[in-house]
């Protein structure tokens, strides 16, 4: 007797079973499912895959994400606490915002505003004023003081901003999540869509900048398909090289007491 199915549809290919765009997320904790729901809601995979040792929580993730289905694009979501779960995966996301500041206070946009932040993720990272613009106005030659102890507009907080923000953020709800959720989906789409966009990304710096050691700090990076494929050399004044020479050595010196 044939089934409901067979009753309905007419097979006229067959079926590809292997995804073509996988994402595996490994970790259900609060940055984990936020990097899920910003993956999902760019429609960036085909399938999502959620692993964690947690059994409860896992299930309840992936079916509180299935019951929303509707309203996704990615028809399939999984999860397990066995790796296997993963296989076919395209990218692996292991889960156990700068602009913002300077685009507040000159009422633009953050998009509009091309400004890095180089080093560590932390207090001894570097801000780059010298390459701070907009529309290709460089700020710095507009207002020379910016970013020093003279600046009377003192811009310089805005990096303290930026890097005192996660603490608060952390003391006022526990954690952080839903930036570093988009952060990661932003990423995400630059590896999934081979779209070659530079990010400000922590790779392997030694030999560049004058650091001799075997650090990872944060520079901007060509990201696609393959992962970071070229580092953008910026060009700094010899005060930022000489702090980013010292955000290596701060590293560095954690880096090298530790013991494997």
């Amino acid at each position: 007797m044939a089934t409901l199915k067979d009753q309905l549809i007419v097979n006229l290919l067959k079926e590809e079973q292997s995804p073509q765009n996988k994402i595996t997320v490994v970790g259900v904790g609060a940055v984990g499912m936020a990097c899920a729901i910003s993956i999902l809601m760019k429609d960036l995979a085909d399938e999502l895959a959620l692993v964690d040792v947690m059994e409860d929580k896992l299930k309840g993730e992936m079916m509180d994400l299935q019951h929303g289905s509707l309203f996704l694009k990615t028809p399939k979501i999984v999860s397990g606490k066995d790796y296997s779960v993963t296989a076919n995966s395209k990218l692996v996301i292991i889960t156990a915002g700068a602009r913002q500041q300077e685009g507040e206070r000159l009422g633009v946009h953050p998009l509009s505003c091309h400004g890095w932040v180089l080093g560590e993720h932390g207090d001894s990272s570097v801000p780059v004023w010298s390459g701070v613009n907009v529309a290709g106005v460089s700020l710095k030659n507009l207002h020379p003081d910016l970013g020093t102890d003279a600046d009377k507009e003192q811009w310089k907080q805005v990096h303290k901003q930026v890097v005192d923000s996660a603490y608060e953020v952390i003391k006022l709800k526990g954690y952080t999540s839903w930036a570093i959720g988009l952060s990661v989906a932003d990423l995400a789409e630059s590896m999934m869509k081979n779209l070659r966009r530079v990010h400000p990304i922590s790779t392997m710096i030694k030999g560049l900048y004058g650091i001799k050691d075997d650090v990872f700090l944060s520079v901007p990076c060509i990201l696609g398909q393959n992962g970071i494929s070229d580092v953008v050399k910026v060009t700094l004044t010899p005060e930022e090289e000489a702090r980013l020479k010292k955000s290596a050595d701060t590293l560095w010196g954690i880096q090298k007491e530790l013991q494997f």
